[in-house]
């Protein structure tokens, strides 16, 4: 039985027989806080007259299903598909039924907030789910035209596709909002949110015509509504975009509403945007998260014309979306905003992110073959985003940036609200930069694994290159040897600077690249491979460019070029070729005179865990000392109120061990000791309070007095967290049933609780939970849900425990396991990690 399955080929037949003029959608949201009602009327034509087809939808009491006037046995309904039998050239179907609200993000969400009781809906349907909602051809290319219609109390907000009109009064406390029709979209992309929404309004006044904006938040957050800077995003990434794509946004109105317990980071509605409003921080961040932010807002916009006007037939091409997205927001985010060194960004952070997702055992080529709607659940991940983005990055450099914009125009023009496939995109961007491009699509997305760039050279007596190679190798399970564009700086140290010297741009392609250019130089301090960062690949220091950078990266000026030393080291760390130890000298002797936001944020969780994983255990609590110790010189020395400075505390906490630091702690925290220009504000005091726990310096009793002055949804998130970090069998128990075992668990909730629950140095209360978890592989997926059991999975693996035990007993698991793919997925990717890990201790434990 399918279940909830959809497979390509259903898909394709389908689409084949069927085609959608409209949907009416009738949601009445006052039926009660478990259900809701809903009714389609969904109107479409066949091309084969007496043939049969499905609708989808699920986890419905339906109450009547009426096609082209003749009722339909309710009791046909199984399985998650409506049969739609003898069908005629025009057809309205008619399906009316009660569904359940979500408390998993999938669906419609019902979420009641503990400030104040308001309760806030929003709708999520990527992939599959506006099913949840109501009846669907429940596949990307079968477009429709949407009405809505809800009902909900008349105090409530209500937000969809198309402009929000005047609601109308049909009851006593109740009203309905007629929503006007849409333009042709995709169900995926459709949305419905409602709720006690505070709303600030505002207009972009573009090109091309007048665009109204709205910025929606729950009542309880509105001081952080930062509605200037929101608006200042928004309007210059339109700017940006019409311009670029010489094409006006294609829909009436964009709404971007900050919503809570969201699964995702943010999600492209046509019109209707959601986000996560923890992007509406209470207390500081670091610029890296505002850099972050920004990314995302220009990411969903871009999404308005790549996905939303025209969008891929089906999710094989799901990656062509968020690739596109993800490269475009970058692209944005540098020439339009205030983050202008976003391209640096990218390379400390979400280039890393596909880096790792590329040598796990998960990884897949860029274009998936996705056969049906399990494939594209476990598929849907890092190698989509942060490796196509460096991916198209690499397309645009190769085909250059004008033809590459030049192809993206056309192809909007000529496929304006229909659907496509990558080779749609593929022959506009052919034809716009007169390159042949199918093998390179064939060579960067149909292939995995990440290839590995080191350079090889001989010196003349003089110290000057007589010979210097590019050598590329590929792991053995993902053999392709690619071509790749690739900058290579020379750096000499002058007058205490490091300095370039000479820069050279060449193609490498094969096993091996002389680089004549270089022949007769002299040898530089350091010598960069993939300067500018043109290239995907990981690159290798030799060892008088790493003493360099270990006696001071810093010196080195331009912060892309130090973003690729810092990947590099980190990448050679992780492959064992650096010890651990050195790395993380690296990072205490160069980090403090960072300057790139995400690299002043994201290095320092690198080197912490090479110190509690990839270390030699023999010496391990030596180096976290040194790096507690580290720590706390950084945060005196960083300058008051700095981003440096709160990440320093952020680190030192984590890192705390000692009595000296785990009283320092204490300190921060009841105000007897103060740092200047260091706000201990709410969730700088959670990360304290979360750090002491871990430390068994925190019990119930000292969590539920924080949690009594911040009774916010955060607040009981963080609170969960830190109970889960504390080193007692009980709190692991108690965390385990509220992340593993309890479906009711809220899914933000269970993903805190996941995160906190493997502490390092807490080895003798987890290790009976490996067992417990492999017991549970084959039950979380169908207890939890798709998306709450893949979080659960990844971070409730215990790669804590890297030890040769741990290995094979995983791997005697998985020698006989048959529980669901996406699930053995996560077992399998810890396990790797353990492996790597294993590898990276001995190779610490030999310098």
């Amino acid at each position: 039985m399918p279940g909830t399955n959809l497979t390509r080929d259903e898909a394709a037949t389908r689409a084949s027989l069927v085609e959608v003029a409209t949907y009416a959608v009738d949601l009445d949201l006052t039926t009660g806080e478990e259900t809701f009602a809903s009714t389609t009327t969904l109107r479409f034509t066949c091309r084969e007259p007496g043939a049969s087809t499905f609708v989808d939808l699920v986890d419905a009491t339906i109450h009547e299903i009426t096609l082209n006037g003749t009722a339909l046995d309710v009791a046909s309904y199984a399985d998650s598909r409506i049969p739609l039998p003898d069908l005629q050239a025009d057809n309205t179907l008619v399906v009316r039924a009660d569904l359940p609200y979500s408390h998993t993000g999938e669906g419609l969400h019902r979420f009641v907030d503990p400030a104040d009781d308001r309760v806030y809906l929003y709708s999520q349907f990527e992939v599959p789910d506006a099913r949840r909602v109501f009846a669907t051809f429940e596949q990307p290319d079968l477009k429709g035209r949407f009405t809505f219609r809800v009902t909900a109390p008349e105090h409530w907000v209500v937000v969809s596709n198309a402009p929000t009109p005047e609601p109308t009064p049909v009851a006593a406390g109740t009203a309905r909002w007629d929503f006007p029709e849409t333009k042709p979209m995709s169900t995926y992309v459709t949305a419905v949110v409602a709720g006690e929404y505070h709303a600030v309004f505002d207009t972009y006044r573009g090109s091309y015509d007048d665009i109204p904006l709205g910025l929606y938040c729950r009542q309880s957050i509105v001081e952080h509504l930062d509605r200037d800077e929101l608006v200042k995003i928004t309007s210059q990434s339109f700017a940006f975009f019409e311009e670029k794509f010489a094409m006006a946004y294609p829909f009436e109105k964009y709404d971007q509403l900050f919503v809570p317990e969201y699964n995702m980071g943010a999600m492209e509605n046509a019109g209707c945007v959601t986000l996560r409003d923890e992007y509406l921080p209470r207390s500081r961040q670091p610029r890296s998260f505002y850099e972050f932010r920004c990314s995302v807002i220009t990411h969903e916009m871009a999404h308005m014309w790549f996905g939303d006007l025209v969008t891929m037939k089906w999710w094989d091409d799901l990656w062509l979306n968020e690739s596109f997205a993800e490269w475009a927001c970058y692209w944005c985010e540098a020439e339009a905003t205030d983050f202008t060194d976003a391209w640096t960004g990218f390379a400390n952070a979400r280039k890393q992110t596909g880096y790792r997702a590329d040598q796990l055992p998960s990884t897949h080529p860029i274009a998936a073959d996705n056969v049906d709607l399990e494939a594209v659940e476990v598929n849907f991940d890092m190698i989509t985003y942060a490796k196509g983005a460096s991916v198209l990055k690499q397309l645009v450099a190769w085909v250059g940036l004008e033809p590459f914009v030049a192809g993206l125009r056309q192809y909007f023009t000529d496929h304006a609200y229909g659907n496509t496939e990558f080779t749609d995109l593929l022959a506009a961007l052919e034809r716009s930069s007169g390159r042949e491009l199918a093998s390179w699509a064939e060579e960067w997305l149909q292939t995995a694994g990440v290839n590995t760039l080191a350079p090889e050279f001989e010196l003349d007596d003089d110290g000057a290159y007589r010979r210097l190679v590019v050598r590329q190798t590929a792991h053995p399970d993902h053999p392709t040897l690619r071509r790749h564009r690739l900058g290579i700086g020379l750096y000499d140290e002058v007058e205490g600077r490091l300095v370039r010297r000479d820069y050279i741009e060449v193609d490498v392609e094969g096993t091996t690249t002389e680089i004549k250019e270089a022949v007769g130089q002299r040898q530089p301090d350091l010598l960069l491979l993939n300067d500018g960062d043109l290239a995907y690949a990981k690159i290798r220091l030799d060892q008088r460019s790493l003493d360099t950078v270990i006696a001071g990266l810093s010196r080195l000026d331009d912060s892309l070029a130090r973003a690729l030393v810092w990947g590099a080291a980190w990448d050679m760390c992780r492959d064992a070729e650096l010890p651990a130890r050195d790395f993380v000298a690296l990072v205490l002797g160069n980090i403090g005179d960072e300057t790139d936001a995400w690299g002043v944020t994201r290095i320092p969780a690198s080197a912490a865990l090479a110190v509690n994983l990839y270390s030699d255990p023999a010496r391990r609590d030596e180096l976290r000392h040194t790096w507690e110790r580290g720590l706390r010189s950084l945060l005196d020395a960083a300058e008051p109120g700095s981003d440096q400075q709160l990440t320093f505390a952020r680190s030192y906490a984590a890192a705390a061990r000692s009595d000296e630091a785990l009283a320092d702690l204490e300190a921060l925290l009841d105000g007897s000791q103060t740092v200047e220009g260091l706000d201990v504000d709410t969730d700088l005091r959670w990360s304290l309070v979360g750090a002491l726990a871990a430390r068994g310096r925190a019990d119930d009793a000292r969590i539920d007095a924080e949690l009594a002055d911040d009774n916010t949804i955060s607040g009981q998130e963080r609170a969960a967290a830190a109970r889960a970090a504390m080193p007692t069998a009980e709190a692991k128990e108690r965390a385990w049933q509220q992340a593993v075992l309890d479906p009711k668990t809220p899914n933000e909730t269970a993903r805190s609780v996941a995160v906190a629950f493997n502490v390092s140095g807490q080895d003798a209360v987890l290790e009976p939970f490996l067992e417990r978890y492999l017991g549970e592989v084959e039950h979380v997926w169908e207890r939890l849900g798709a998306h709450k059991a893949a979080v659960v999975l990844q971070y409730v693996f215990p790669t804590v425990l890297a030890t040769q035990a741990t290995l094979d007993r995983v791997d005697a698991y998985l020698a006989s396991a048959e529980a669901n793919p996406g699930a053995l997925r996560y077992v399998r990717e810890g396990r790797a990690e353990v492996a790597r890990a294993l590898a990276a201790q001995a190779a610490d434990t030999a310098s």
